[in-house]
Order: C-alpha cells, then sequence, then structure tokens
C-alpha cells in the first residue's frame, strides 16, 4: 500500500504539478482528469517515486503550516538549489530551513543528516547547531557542523 498525499488547489493543479515536476529529479505527471466541461479536476503526478494528487477543487480550502514536505539534501548545493526554485514567482522563506512556494504549499529543505547534528553523542555540539539552526532560514550545512 502506499498513501498518496491529496492537495487541494483552487484552479492551479495542473500550474503547480507541473512547476513540482519542473524541479524534482525522476518526476512526471502521470494522468489528468477533467471536469465535464473540459476544466481540469485532479492531475496525478510523481515525484521521486512518491505519488501525489492535485485537485482544482475551488477556493474553499488553503494550505498552511501543519502539512509540510520534507526534502532530505546531501549536499549545501541541493539545500540551495530546491530552496531557489521552490521560492521562485512569489514563494516566501521562513526559519530552520522552511518555505512556502508560490501555491502556499509548505516544504523544509534540510540536510539528510539533520537528526545527527542535532541529536548526536556531544550534548553541547547538538545544542550549539540547534542554536545555529534557530538563526538561518536556508539552512548552512557547514554552519551547522562547525556549531
Amino acid at each position: 500500500m502506499m498513501i498518496t498525499p491529496f492537495l487541494w488547489f483552487d484552479t492551479q493543479a495542473e500550474e503547480a504539478a507541473q512547476f513540482y515536476v519542473s524541479i524534482f529529479k525522476n518526476a512526471k505527471i502521470t494522468q489528468i482528469s477533467r471536469y465535464g466541461d473540459g476544466r481540469v479536476m485532479v492531475v496525478a503526478f510523481e515525484l521521486d517515486g512518491q505519488k501525489f494528487s492535485a485537485l482544482n477543487g475551488g477556493p474553499m480550502f488553503k494550505f498552511n503550516e501543519s502539512v509540510s514536505f520534507v526534502v532530505p539534501c546531501e549536499t549545501q548545493a541541493e539545500i540551495d538549489e530546491y530552496w531557489t526554485k521552490l521560492t521562485a514567482g512569489g514563494g516566501k522563506e521562513s526559519q530552520c530551513g522552511w518555505l512556502k512556494d508560490k501555491y502556499g504549499l509548505s516544504w523544509q529543505i534540510t540536510p539528510a543528516n539533520l537528526g545527527r547534528l542535532l541529536g548526536g553523542p556531544d550534548p553541547g555540539k547538538s545544542k550549539r547547531a540547534m542554536a545555529a539552526m534557530m538563526q538561518m532560514k536556508k539552512i548552512d550545512i557547514a554552519a551547522l557542523e562547525n556549531a
């Protein structure tokens, strides 16, 4: 069984799906379903094997920070690339590696080894790394490692 996130958009489901598949490697739109009048209803897409559905459901519901998608990155270059692309066109930076894209969807762009950096065997280093991260918007891996 695979659990598929189902994202509610006003009218931008196809535009958003195209945006996301342009950012992530190994990504594709797999199906588009339409309402009887030809408008896009649901767009199915995949990001690195994770399935998503995007619905044009109208303006009743908006995204908020209570749900976000974590993108674990191996390098600073990956963090920089995803950060730049996901904030493009009206996205907003937040704190500690969080951002909202131009559709209001929240993402966490983090180092893959964040758990080790913040919860390693040296409590003093972990505390310093956490304090450093709390001052960041986009995560700086070297600054966390040097904390």
